[in-house]
């Protein structure tokens, strides 16, 4: 994939260097700001994009809300059948969107495609879905009385997503959004806005096909700012927002003061729990693909690895070997294992951590640094670096995403481990290596790891979206893809059906007239 023309990428996707950054359905657009998009494989501009303006939003917003009216009434299994049709053409354009998300965001070409994928299994599991829009129903008190729980749609659903997976994460959202009957307003990261205009198009195309709104499914581009119109809009009952904790505790605010819905998924802190009896090179594969996959910069990334002191130099060496035979270049190079960061602010990051872990008493064991010369003209590529800390460390404590793993030793059983691992503000995934039945199961007891993803002998990134995903604490508590997460898309309604002549109260009340 070395040779590809970005051009010929771009077109198969609807693209062009210049780009409407807003969907309204009747495609008016008034910005004059614009956001540049710079590839971090090479430094070169990829395209430009208009930034939503409050006047474009308006038209976002009508649109959606006439949209809604009809989106509403289809039958679920339709839904699902226009679900169905996107997934289709994410199949036939996986190659060209995967291209664009390694080019765009700098993750290698194979995670680029694999995050396509996910878009077209959390599409399946919502046609899936479609048919098993389920309540409840329960015996009633009351004689002659029928009870039950229905769900509803709830209107807009605004999404806020993040670049380090710029497609993704917008499909677990707007496919169960789209399947619950609502419509939703989405605004990607402008650090990747091409991979949300690509979406848009491939949405577009099927609506059109099938003669329904183009306001099911709208886009705004621009930064916090132009988020802040959904998080403060009344007229969005739901904001999903992925990103940093900072970010999202600015949503979370803004959505509270309006008694809106918000489903964050926010930043992680994760750790791999190496006990002796962990198998060393299962242990070595989970925790380099963890730390140095997509640069770091998943919010699943291994940054922590909480080792038994008997084996502690063990791992360490096997790690030190391992990641000598890593190599960091062009990510649509299959050859490389490693991509750049998204831009020069996270080098920047990144240098900053390295430098405070040693301030604070770190030994850095694989050193770091940035690479500079041919094939690394965008500055954005760096190190993978390996550093002996402490978990109380300030910077081990703060989530950097960078390609930086602490290596921390605990003595005696599990359970000092568990409590290094669940000694930090986030609590998204976790994992442990052991082949010891008690281990793993104290770590996925009660009393074990406090993250929302805990998993056994495999690493903390990677994720089905057959189950729920997200963290607790500082990761926001939200649930997004598998499970009943589809739930939060939608309003609990409970019913109460009288099929007699007579009223009879609840509680035995009396009230004759």
């Amino acid at each position: 994939m070395t040779d590809f023309k970005i051009e010929e990428v771009l077109l198969t996707l609807g693209l062009k260097k210049n780009n409407n950054g807003t969907s309204t359905g009747k495609n008016s657009f008034s910005g004059t700001k614009i956001i540049k998009s710079y590839s971090p494989v090479n430094g070169l501009l990829i395209g430009e994009v208009t930034v939503t303006t409050k006047k474009d939003y308006e038209k976002v917003i009508t649109s959606a809300i006439s949209a809604f009216k009809e989106w509403k009434t289809k039958p679920a299994p339709l839904r699902g059948e226009i679900i169905r049709q996107f997934g289709d053409k994410l199949r036939k354009k996986k190659e060209a969107l995967g291209t664009l998300v390694s080019y765009e965001m700098g993750k290698s070409y194979q995670e680029g495609l694999g995050e396509v994928q996910e878009m077209i299994d959390i599409c399946d599991f919502a046609v899936g879905l479609s048919r098993q829009l389920h309540g409840l129903t329960m015996h009633s008190e009351r004689p002659g009385h029928r009870m039950y729980e229905q769900y509803h749609s709830l209107g807009i659903v605004g999404i806020i997503s993040a670049f380090n997976f710029p497609v993704a994460v917008w499909a677990w959202n707007t496919a169960l959004a789209w399947v619950c009957g609502n419509v939703c307003v989405w605004k990607p990261s402008e650090k990747t806005p091409l991979c949300g205009i690509a979406c848009q198009h491939i949405i577009t195309e099927v609506l059109a096909e099938n003669n329904l709104p183009e306001g099911i499914s709208c886009l705004i581009n621009g930064d916090a700012s132009v988020g802040e119109f959904i998080a403060e809009d009344t007229r969005i009952p739901l904001v999903s927002a992925t990103g940093s904790t900072k970010m999202g505790k600015i949503v979370a605010k803004k959505v509270a003061a309006r008694l809106g819905k918000y489903l964050l998924e926010l930043g992680g802190n994760n750790a791999i729990i190496v006990t002796p009896d962990a198998d060393i090179k299962m242990t070595v594969i989970g925790a380099v693909f963890g730390a140095v996959g997509t640069a770091g910069q998943r919010c699943t990334s291994t940054r922590r690895l909480i080792i038994h002191e008997s084996i502690y130099n063990q791992v360490k060496e096997s790690l030190i070997k391992a990641y000598k035979q890593l190599k960091i270049g062009n990510p649509l190079d299959q050859n490389n294992h490693i991509g750049p960061l998204i831009d020069n602010n996270a080098v920047q990051l990144y240098t900053e951590a390295l430098n405070k872990v040693v301030h604070e008493g770190g030994t850095i064991i694989i050193n770091g640094g940035v690479l500079k010369g041919k094939g690394y003209e965008s500055g954005c590529y760096v190190k993978p670096a390996i550093v002996e800390a402490e978990n109380s460390f300030k910077i081990v404590q703060t989530e950097t995403f960078a390609p930086i793993l602490y290596l921390l030793k605990y003595s005696g059983d599990v359970t000092n481990a568990i409590e290094i691992q669940n000694g930090v503000a986030q609590g998204l995934s976790s994992a442990i290596m052991t082949n010891n039945l008690q281990e793993a199961e104290t770590f996925l007891s009660v009393s074990g790891s406090d993250c929302g993803i805990a998993n056994v002998n495999i690493g903390t990134s990677g994720a089905e979206i057959g189950g729920a995903f997200g963290g607790e604490k500082e990761t926001g508590g939200g649930r997004e893809s598998g499970s009943d997460a589809w739930k939060v898309y939608m309003r609990r309604q409970t019913n109460t059906i009288n099929y007699t002549s007579d009223l009879p109260l609840a509680q035995g009340i009396k009230f004759d007239l």
